[in-house]
């Protein structure tokens, strides 16, 4: 009776199915995605995302088409539209320049246009506009939580109380939900009134009542005024209608955004170890138990209970641990922070274990799409990075995984990716390979990746 020889086998039969539109991003989140509960549905009679894309879309048309004309037209060194560039897009585009300057504040809002310094580039949300309707919900959220950026208060206000009224409207909208229909417009006051009195409390200040005196403005601005300001500002990024000034009511899309909003912050009250008040790395810990979207809600708010940078200080600390899911956590978390934490995540570009998750954070805030991000990597890096990943998923996720992970290699076969694993001196090789070995129902392919680990155990790779 015969055999072939493993190697020979291997290299016969187990051609690795190369998943490249996944990148290894893919399988980095793979480990984050068990969830703790069912996925919360959304209220009855809540539009499909298709349709509540489609009128995102229609919110954002003038924004789509003034950044596509920029992406091409304009001078690619500025973050501001010149007259002259406006004049042309209002020309090409058959807009006003009001309706064009109204258009890049919006683009710039819903991520159509990012900025890096001084230069606007085209986002690639903007890329993915007509073919991902995820991205274009996202963008519209974007634009719905900057309303009071769209609609800017009247300047004779005080900025103190534009604030209060900004940070009370979630109850005017949580209102707004629960009735699923049109409110009055005095019952929307009574609440706002309400609620600006309870913050002011809060700050144990002193309240100026209804008509409400605000001293630093000068002179007195009803709290109506506010309202009606707000409500207007909300209406112009598609999240309500108003009846002639007597009723307000959601939209669908407005009902959405606040129903998701409601949503992640349930779950974030119900995060396992308060993680918020926790450090970095207990933080991250807990968000491992969350679903992408939650997670970044609680990145958000445990960045924004600090200073931007010790928050990054902590989080990169935590990146250069021995726990290789924490390491991908925590650039997940520094991917909320964005630009300020720019210049002290490139400074680690230089230390080989946060190497390619530098460039592929790079990558992402300097506009590419997360799905071809990966490209930045040399094939040492991307190989670096699988069995980082892979470590990860062989600590804290199921064997299964770890299998699904193995799809997601840039190597051919097998005896190619064992090579050059081998060579790449990641310092959980062994393990992953033990790992891999333990998990695969394969007995040949098992054979090679035990021979494999054992090799690099005693150093003969």
């Amino acid at each position: 009776m015969t055999s072939r020889k493993p190697d020979e086998q291997l290299a016969r039969n187990s051609r690795l199915r190369l998943v490249r539109p996944q990148s290894l991003a893919t399988a980095r989140r793979a480990v984050t995605t068990r969830r703790t509960r069912p996925a919360p549905r959304p209220p009855e009679g809540t539009p499909a995302p298709s349709e509540l894309a489609r009128q995102a879309r229609a919110v954002l048309a003038d924004a789509v088409r003034i950044a596509r004309w920029a992406a091409v037209e304009r001078d690619p060194s500025t973050t501001q539209l010149t007259e002259r560039a406006q004049q042309r897009a209002a020309t090409a585009l058959e807009l006003t320049p009001l309706q064009v300057r109204a258009g890049w504040d919006r683009a710039r809002l819903a991520g159509l246009v990012e900025l890096h310094g001084d230069t606007a580039r085209p986002g690639w949300r903007l890329r993915a506009w007509d073919r991902d309707d995820m991205a274009v919900l996202r963008g519209w959220v974007a634009l719905f939580d900057a309303w009071s950026l769209v609609h800017p208060a009247p300047d004779d206000v005080a900025p103190t109380a534009v604030a209060e009224v900004v940070e009370a409207v979630p109850q005017v909208l949580s209102l707004l939900q629960l009735s699923a229909g049109p409110v009055l417009v005095p019952l929307l006051l009574d609440l706002l009134q309400q609620r600006v009195a309870e913050l002011r409390e809060e700050r144990c200040e002193v309240p100026y009542g209804p008509q409400s005196d605000l001293p630093e403005a000068g002179q007195d601005i009803p709290v109506s005024a506010l309202l009606d300001w707000a409500l207007q500002g909300l209406s112009a990024v598609g999240a309500l209608t108003l009846d002639k000034g007597r009723s307000a009511t959601l939209t669908p899309l407005g009902n959405w955004a606040v129903w998701v909003k409601l949503e992640q912050i349930c779950v974030a009250a119900q995060s396992p170890a308060g993680n918020i008040e926790q450090s970095a790395e207990d933080m991250l810990r807990g968000c491992a138990r969350l679903t992408p979207g939650p997670a970044r809600a609680e990145y958000r708010a445990w960045l924004a209970a600090r200073t931007v940078s010790s928050a990054v200080t902590e989080l990169l600390a935590v990146a250069r641990g021995e726990d290789a899911l924490l390491r991908g956590l925590a650039f997940e978390a520094l991917r909320v922070v964005g630009a300020p934490a720019e210049a002290e995540v490139r400074a680690a570009a230089d230390e080989s274990s946060l190497r390619p998750y530098v460039l592929l954070w790079l990558a992402e805030y300097e506009g590419a799409d997360p799905e071809d991000a990966a490209d930045v990597l040399t094939r040492e890096e991307a190989t670096w990075l699988w069995v980082d990943t892979a470590a990860a998923v062989a600590d804290h996720g199921e064997p299964q995984l770890l299998l699904r992970h193995l799809d997601s290699a840039v190597q051919g076969t097998v005896p190619a990716l064992l090579e050059e694993v081998r060579a790449g001196g990641h310092p959980r090789t062994v393990q992953v390979l033990v790992a891999l070995a333990a998990a695969h129902p394969d007995p040949a392919l098992a054979k090679a990746v035990r021979r494999a680990a054992f090799q690099v155990h005693t150093g003969d790779a």
